[in-house]
């Protein structure tokens, strides 16, 4: 599957993106492995963790069905290093048009980071693959639901920072299509089980939300 087809599948079972902030390089596999025993697919390390692009690497190879890559992703450089290492996966705090078209130029998956309607239309316009809505803790599910109202259809909206098991409801009955889940899922020094009984609270809470 290429990239989009890998992000495509996700958001129909799992449209969850772990945040691993602070990821080590040796905690990459386990880690990993305990999403993945999940079926969570939906992989982000922040570049700036440490050694970002080794962990990376040491994903894409050992998870191939998976759709592994970079957050805090600010520059076209930094686009390039990620793919490089082998991820496929752009995210970004922020709108940064060359951002975005160096994405959509090496066929990757590509989430920059907006709050308002100015910047989401212009995301869009550049070629994003959806929009991660960011931060959430500054923005209620009324806000995400007014955006949806004048998005197109199919745009993919993704509420990020600050998501919990208990505020994942009305951002979704607002319209949300799935979430990037950060400290909640991961923090640095957490055991691979902690991860994985996180990763399937999250799952449960999810998919409850969207039965109802």
């Amino acid at each position: 599957m290429n990239p989009h087809q890998k992000f495509s599948k996700a958001l129909q079972t799992i449209p969850l993106v772990a945040i691993l902030r602070g990821l080590q390089p040796a905690g990459a596999l386990p880690v990993g492995q305990a999403l993945l025993s999940t079926g969570w697919t939906l992989i982000e390390i922040p570049l700036n963790s440490p050694q970002p692009l080794d962990s990376i690497a040491a994903m894409a190879g050992a998870f191939p069905q998976a759709l592994i890559g970079a957050g805090t992703v600010l520059t076209p450089e930094d686009v390039r290093n990620v793919q490089a290492a082998g991820g496929q996966l752009i995210v970004s705090p922020n709108f940064n048009p060359a951002v975005v078209r160096e994405a959509v130029r090496l066929g990757l998956v590509c989430l920059p980071g907006v709050m308002t309607a100015s910047e989401a239309f212009g995301a869009l316009e550049a070629g994003a693959t959806g929009l991660k809505i960011f931060p959430t803790e500054m923005i209620t599910p009324a806000v995400v639901k007014a955006l949806r109202a004048v998005l197109p259809a199919s745009t993919v909206v993704l509420p990020v920072g600050g998501i919990t098991l208990e505020n994942m409801r009305p951002y979704l009955a607002a319209g949300a299509n799935g979430f990037g889940i950060g400290s909640a899922l991961y923090k640095p020094g957490m055991s691979p089980a902690d991860v994985t009984e996180n990763a399937m609270n999250f799952i449960a809470a999810c998919a409850g939300t969207i039965r109802a």
